[in-house]
């Protein structure tokens, strides 16, 4: 079903940061980062979704102390 691909993207993409800083120092090498099984456009769009939200919310919360809010 569509949304389980969107739904194991959004999560392998929340968890991808986490695993790629333990993959740099040689723990967890057995998770991959990126499930290539479940390759298919909703898990990728998850995936990008997934893996670029930390990035929004420290932009976020950037822009906020900026402006005074």
């Amino acid at each position: 079903m569509w949304w389980q691909n969107l739904l194991w993207g959004l999560w392998n993409g929340l968890t991808a940061w986490i695993i790629l800083i333990l993959h740099v120092f040689g723990i967890w090498l057995q998770f991959p980062l990126f499930n290539v099984k479940r390759n298919g456009n909703w898990y990728d769009f998850g995936f990008l979704i997934g893996s670029g939200s930390p990035f929004l919310g420290i932009l976020r919360g950037a822009r906020g102390k900026r402006s005074g809010n």
